[in-house]
């Protein structure tokens, strides 16, 4: 049994044509799968549409949240209800090919427990392509594990390695980093990504940058440390001034003139504390979200499952 999971917000310009797609290369690659469609609280007609499928096509089930709880978490609740052997997770925008999944289920059955694809190229323009190598480059460079460079959401999990996930009970989730987490036999396999298929990308600017943060704090305590490194910094420069000082009042008949050195000082001391308490903050509201243990998700609807599984 072979599962898709694909989350859905806003998408009703590109479900026929994933329709059309998956049933084109399912049909080719596994005898036996579902694909799990997880409404993420669209505001358009994505969901009567998904419905419209899934009567024509009892494969496709749905999951419907009861409102918008972000990409990471939709994909979530999808791993909590899936029930194939091999899971694969794809985007909804058509960016990531179905047609790849025949080298990616190859890789499974010949040992890899983890296929996660990673981009050669993707078709957006210069600055986001410009941001996502750079937000790539940090998380490599800062995180505990070794996260690969350029490897998303699209992958392939086995049956040991989604129940792993699935035990993990983060709020603020990074699928990808928690895939290289857990470990397992993982191959990569290189892809160009392809052009949104049609309508405006629903991932947002803030979105993004989130996602950012969620896999940098996630992976990574180096930003207290940089903290710790800026505050011993700033207090050696303020030693070394005051012994300035105290040197040019004892041993020279020169004066320390004016406020602007105090202004700017106190400005520079002020910023460094700001921003390391904004870096502390970040790990504080996620401690504060886990203590809180409210459920990642509810769920509104489901469709097509059986009454265990709902």
């Amino acid at each position: 049994m072979l599962t898709i999971i694909i989350p859905i917000y806003n998408e009703e310009s590109i479900l026929p044509e994933l329709h059309n797609r998956l049933e084109n290369t399912l049909a080719s690659v596994a005898e036996e799968f579902e694909i799990i469609l997880v409404d993420d609280g669209s505001r358009d007609r994505s969901y009567e549409l998904m419905k419209d499928i899934h009567r024509s096509d009892s494969r496709f089930k749905l999951i419907r949240l009861s409102r918008n709880f972000g990409h990471q978490i939709a994909l979530s609740a999808a791993l909590d209800a899936a029930r194939g052997d091999a899971v694969i997770l794809m985007d909804g925008d058509l960016q990531d090919p179905p047609e790849l999944f025949s080298q990616m289920i190859e890789q499974w059955k010949s040992g890899a427990q983890v296929v996660f694809m990673v981009k050669k190229s993707r078709k957006e323009n210069i600055l986001k392509r410009a941001a996502f190598r750079l937000f790539y480059k940090i998380l490599h460079s800062l995180s505990s594990i070794e996260i690969p460079m350029h490897a998303g959401n699209f992958s392939l999990l086995d049956r040991r390695v989604v129940d792993v996930l699935r035990k993990m009970p983060e709020r603020h989730r990074y699928l990808s980093g928690l895939r290289a987490w857990a470990g397992f036999t993982q191959v990569q396999i290189g892809y160009h990504r392809d052009a949104r298929f049609a309508g405006k990308p629903q991932m947002s600017l803030r979105r993004l940058i989130k996602l950012a943060l969620d896999g940098i704090f996630s992976f990574s305590n180096v930003p207290l440390r940089a903290a710790i490194y800026l505050g011993l910094s700033a207090a050696l420069i303020a030693f070394g001034g005051g012994l300035y000082v105290i040197y040019e009042k004892v041993f020279t008949d020169k004066a320390i003139l004016g406020w602007a050195s105090t202004i700017v000082s106190i400005t520079f001391l002020g910023g460094l504390i700001l921003m390391t308490l904004g870096i502390i903050g970040e790990y504080v509201g996620r401690i504060y979200d886990e203590v809180k243990q409210r459920p990642l998700y509810v769920i509104r609807e489901m469709v097509g499952f059986d009454s265990s599984a709902q």
